[in-house]
């Protein structure tokens, strides 16, 4: 049990650093070039994208997209659980 909890843990933990590298490369470079920035994209995107498409967006010129901030709190509940494995 204590394997697949670390493992659990360390995937998430994968995927927090994944999104993070996504959002900082989105303030620096807003288009994909690089490739690390298209990794994190295409590792990151299947989490992100529904629960961007669960959360209304606002009216206005710049909607935020709280979609990583979301994932990450979630990723971090189950790096919690995980580890009371």
């Amino acid at each position: 049990m204590f394997v697949i909890g670390g493992l659990i843990q360390l995937v998430c933990y994968a995927l927090l650093i994944l999104i993070l590298v996504r959002v900082v490369f989105s303030w620096i470079e807003p288009y994909p070039k690089n490739q690390i920035h298209t990794f994190a994209i295409r590792l990151t995107e299947p989490l992100l994208r529904p629960v961007r498409n669960a959360i209304p967006t606002g009216s206005g010129g710049m909607a935020l997209d709280f979609s990583p901030m979301i994932v990450s709190f979630l990723l971090l509940v189950i790096i919690n659980l995980a580890g009371r494995l």
